[in-house]
């Protein structure tokens, strides 16, 4: 079965910077559109942004010129670099990713999520 693993979260300071990845693995027939969404303490989970297979990125305003998804097709992986990390960004982020399995259909998956803290 398809899994999503997270990885590369931990406490950063106020303007440091972290980069998250998210591996895909199992029976995979094809990976299309991936992201990230992240779920602050009381809040609703919210987009960070998103890839196309063909590596087209679009980003949350709030992380616009901060944040940089790319992803490695070759390795099943999607990563998020953060710089310039505030308070706000405090979360638990989320890998998500539409995959065709194989013999299958496409289906939405989600990974276990990491937790962000951005604290001095």
């Amino acid at each position: 079965q398809v899994q999503l693993v997270e990885s590369g979260g931990g406490l950063v300071q106020p303007g440091g910077s972290l980069r998250l990845s998210c591996a895909a693995s199992g029976s995979i027939f094809s990976i299309f559109d991936m992201g990230w969404y992240r779920q602050a303490p009381g809040k609703q989970r919210e987009l960070v942004g998103t890839i196309t297979r063909g590596g087209s990125a679009n980003y949350a305003d709030s992380v616009k010129g901060r944040f940089t998804i790319s992803r490695l097709n070759v390795k099943k992986t999607v990563y998020l670099q953060m710089n310039s990390l505030n308070a706000e960004d405090t979360a638990v982020y989320y890998c998500n990713a539409d995959i065709r399995e194989a013999g299958g259909t496409n289906k939405d998956y989600w990974g276990q999520g990491t937790q962000v803290i951005v604290s001095s």
